[in-house]
């Protein structure tokens, strides 16, 4: 099992983000025009003040001002115009809507165990960017993640999973191994853990050489954050914004 786990280290610390997926700069995917698109959205930095906002008014308990109208849902039929694509984890406790007071149409959303990103997602985030204009995309974890405590388990003491989880959990295991190498005395693992993964699928996109992402990344047209969840207090922390 060490030896297995070794090659799944080395597998997925070169490929599982870096070069996912790469669409030709002139592919029709990078060409499609974005429906309704006027105006010109939130730049990176109003986008995220938005989030911050709707989390500020979550965790306060004010009542949401996002629209759910029978307008806005006809509005939304004839094309879709979202400010922020977000990569969150599958967990039934973190919808990103509530979460961050996001209404109809206004993220577009990429939900896996653990959020990470695979080709998929990966094909989904350059849609949001080339297509959709997003100009910020959020990776965000959460406290007491299963997938990143499962995968903590398998590298801690080779517990053995089914094969369909296995292969869930192997993308995170190289994160898994950072935090465990740098952790010190009395740090929450788990904790730890999860940021490293934000961390890691965070820099596997600003890091990325498809220029779909990396030319409007280059040029401050679109910004990569990774935050952090609390289940408990309901505040999301962005924790990662270089």
């Amino acid at each position: 099992m060490e030896n297995a786990l070794d090659r799944r280290t080395l597998i997925f610390s070169g490929v599982a983000l870096a070069g996912s997926m790469a669409l030709p700069a002139g592919s029709a995917l990078a060409a499609e025009p974005a429906h309704g698109h006027a105006s010109a959205g939130p730049n990176p930095d109003q986008a995220l003040a938005r989030l911050i906002e709707g989390n500020r008014n979550f965790v306060a308990g004010r009542p949401s001002s996002s629209d759910l109208s029978a307008r806005r849902r006809l509005a939304l039929a004839q094309g879709q115009t979202p400010f922020a694509a977000l990569i969150g984890c599958a967990d039934s406790r973190v919808g990103p809507e509530h979460l961050l007071g996001a209404g109809l149409g206004e993220l577009f959303i990429v939900r896996t165990a653990g959020n990470y990103v695979d080709d998929a997602g990966m094909g989904s985030i350059a849609y949001a960017v080339s297509a959709l204009n997003v100009s910020l995309i959020v990776v965000m974890g959460h406290e007491r993640c299963g997938a990143v405590q499962a995968a903590l388990s398998l590298v801690e003491s080779n517990e053995q999973l089914p094969p369909a989880l296995s292969r869930m959990v192997e993308p995170i295991v190289p994160a898994i191994i950072s935090a465990r190498a740098s952790a010190t005395p009395g740090e929450n693992l788990l904790d730890a853990c999860v940021a490293a993964n934000v961390r890691r699928v965070v820099a596997g996109l600003r890091q990325s050489s498809d220029p779909i992402l990396s030319g409007p990344i280059a040029a401050g047209r679109v910004k990569v954050v990774g935050a952090r969840y609390d289940l408990d207090t309901g505040e999301v922390d962005f924790f990662d914004r270089a």
